[in-house]
């Protein structure tokens, strides 16, 4: 039976991959900074662990009660809406510690025990905003496009050792708190004379056309880890889809 460890599994794209692959008869390891057991049954094949990717000694704690995983899902993100003049730059900090570095933490402490095994698979969820362009969300958009070019980057160096690299890259999610983790308010973000710039795009946003789901992300996961066909990009969602075949 393989194992899986999700990052940030407490709602959103992680709780539901988490669900997947459980459903699918996997081990699964779901991490949380707040671990609330309830949110998933009672079984010796699903653990809830506690974990804060911007924390150090959080990670090796987390990685020790997990023992000997296959796959890392680096989930965890947090998102931020707004202006770039108005965001609070400690926001954006917070942002770029759990988007970017907490991704980056993830992975490099989980190397040394898949290049002992000679296998292993890192799976980073990025976005699809990191490949068209997407208005107010500068900070963010920044968090993850430094994780596409590591991904690239590091499926190189990791290759030769057994070790692969792979993308998830996820349209708009409405049904997700894309901004409420970020603790920011949107009238503060978004004062004069941006709102009047802004409430189109919000008023769009709320009847998307297209966009991805939380099962489509989970599905998008699945399906990296058992592609051996070398593919690194994945998108998921119906709009996310669009995007890729138009990029």
């Amino acid at each position: 039976m393989k194992t899986i460890l999700i990052t940030g599994c407490s709602s959103g794209y992680g709780f539901e991959t988490a669900r997947h692959f459980y459903a699918q008869g996997w081990a699964v390891v779901a991490t949380m900074r707040k671990p609330r057991p309830d949110l998933f049954p009672a079984s010796d094949r699903l653990r809830v662990v506690a974990l804060d990717v911007t924390d150090a000694d959080s990670i090796a704690l987390a990685l020790e009660l997990a023992g000997p995983i296959d796959v890392l899902v680096n989930n965890a993100g947090i998102g931020l809406f707004g202006a770039l003049e108005h965001s609070p730059m400690q926001r954006i900090r917070d942002v770029y510690a759990t988007n970017t570095l907490g991704t980056i933490a993830m992975a490099q402490a989980v190397i040394p025990q898949f290049r002992e095994r000679g296998a292993g698979l890192i799976v980073n969820v990025t976005s699809t905003a990191t490949l068209a362009s997407f208005p107010l969300a500068a900070a963010y958009t920044g968090s993850k496009a430094a994780i596409q070019g590591f991904t690239g980057s590091l499926a190189h160096e990791l290759a030769p050792l057994g070790i692969a690299v792979k993308l998830i890259e996820p349209g708009y999610g409405p049904t997700t708190a894309f901004a409420q983790n970020a603790d920011v308010e949107l009238a503060d973000v978004l004062p004069e004379p941006y709102w009047s710039y802004a409430e189109p795009i919000l008023m769009a946003m709320a009847k998307p056309a297209l966009f991805t789901t939380e099962a489509d992300v989970a599905r998008a996961v699945w399906q990296a880890v058992h592609d051996n066909t070398g593919r690194a990009h994945f998108p998921a969602g119906a709009d996310a889809e669009a995007i890729m075949r138009q990029a």
